[in-house]
């Protein structure tokens, strides 16, 4: 019998969020379901331990309606996650987050990386944002650690902020399997996801008996996205791009993060560890990638007061934090109001569309706190 999920649900009015504000959300997203923007979709907000809003939008396969569990595609939504495993490994002694990398990961100095931190490598600054890990790697631990302690450098660690696709979080989950021993997916499982009471809608390795729940994603054309909706693909858990979950999951992870990392009662993290975790590392520098200050934290990237923002709202407060997926997705947290925020989709969606498209949800969310 599968647990109850961790957070009842309540009316957005016991929470202090403005009911037609988060109409108006729903409202915009049905619309672009409608349009054929995306097939389908699902959205969640949540406050002091409680879920204000969860609604499902359309199909999650072609001719397959999405229901409240089916599991999205999260995209680099997956990055927080991964690097909240890294929180973990300092807060349990295991690391320190100013450590390079290679004294945790022997070999890993090899072209020049022996110098690069863990704080360099989560704040997108690690010199290495084209590498690629084959997916020969994805299922052998050897193989991978021997990737990822070859990649080369393109330029000098901690002298840019560029965001790495992928490559930064194979690093941290090589990482993670040579100081506890166990594969990145269990461990994400068992420290992270577990204890928070989310296992039965946040999966980072989907296993075979949970694919029939996956929603796929698609182009801009329809088509479905390979390797993503292949079975190898979805299994494999990739640390930077390739977890599945549930809007509400997500809300309840940034839940815990708001919370100084708990919830109800639940502990993952000290409040000390969460903060230091979402520090602006970057300042107002702009990553390269994107030409945006990004105000990276250690995994997730914050509002700050620069005029543009990223997927988080215009009006958010600037301490408020989260992760995009590529086209399809946001989820946030923030810490002054206590809101958390989850959307997800199935369509990776131009950056002309997906931009606007989540400031104007986002914002929505913000505006409906009292």
């Amino acid at each position: 019998m599968t647990a109850p999920f961790p957070m009842q649900d309540a009316t957005p009015t016991e929470l202090g969020l403005d009911p037609s504000r988060l109409e108006r959300l729903c409202d915009r997203i049905q619309a672009d379901v409608t349009a054929g923007r995306h097939p389908g979709g699902q959205v969640a907000v949540a406050r002091n331990g409680r879920i204000a809003l969860f609604r499902t939008f359309g199909e999650a396969r072609k001719g397959v309606a999405a229901r409240p569990d089916s599991l999205w595609l999260l995209y680099s939504n997956t990055k927080v996650i991964t690097a909240t495993a890294v929180w973990a490994m300092a807060e349990d002694g295991l690391i320190r987050l100013t450590d390079t990398i290679a004294q945790h990961l022997p070999g890993f100095e090899a072209n020049g990386k022996g110098g690069i931190t863990f704080i360099e490598l989560l704040t997108h600054q690690a010199g290495f944002p084209s590498a690629e890990v084959p997916a020969e790697a994805w299922e052998d631990a050897a193989k991978l650690r021997e990737v990822v302690c070859g990649f080369a450098l393109e330029w000098e660690p901690g002298s840019k902020v560029r965001y790495h696709p992928a490559a930064a979080h194979w690093v941290a989950a090589a990482v993670i399997k040579a100081v506890t021993g166990e594969d990145h997916r269990a461990y994400i499982r068992r420290r992270i996801i577990a204890p928070l009471g989310i296992g039965a809608e946040l999966f980072v390795g989907l296993p075979a008996d949970e694919q029939i729940r996956a929603a796929d994603m698609h182009d801009v054309d329809g088509t479905v996205r390979m390797p993503e909706g292949s079975p190898a693909g979805r299994a494999a858990g990739i640390p930077g791009g390739g977890g599945y979950g549930t809007a509400r999951a997500m809300a309840a992870f940034y839940q815990a993060l708001v919370n100084g990392g708990s919830l109800n009662g639940q502990r993952i993290l000290s409040p000390r560890m969460v903060a230091y975790a979402i520090r602006n590392y970057t300042g107002d520098r702009p990553d390269e990638y994107n030409g945006v200050a990004m105000h990276r934290g250690l995994g997730p990237h914050l509002r700050g007061e620069t005029a543009l923002a990223r997927g988080l709202g215009a009006i958010a407060h600037p301490k408020t934090f989260g992760h995009g997926g590529v086209g399809s997705s946001y989820c946030w947290g923030d810490p002054d109001s206590g809101v958390s925020f989850a959307f997800l989709s199935n369509t990776r969606q131009t950056d002309e569309f997906h931009g606007p498209r989540m400031d104007v949800i986002s914002t929505l969310a913000h505006a409906s706190i009292s």
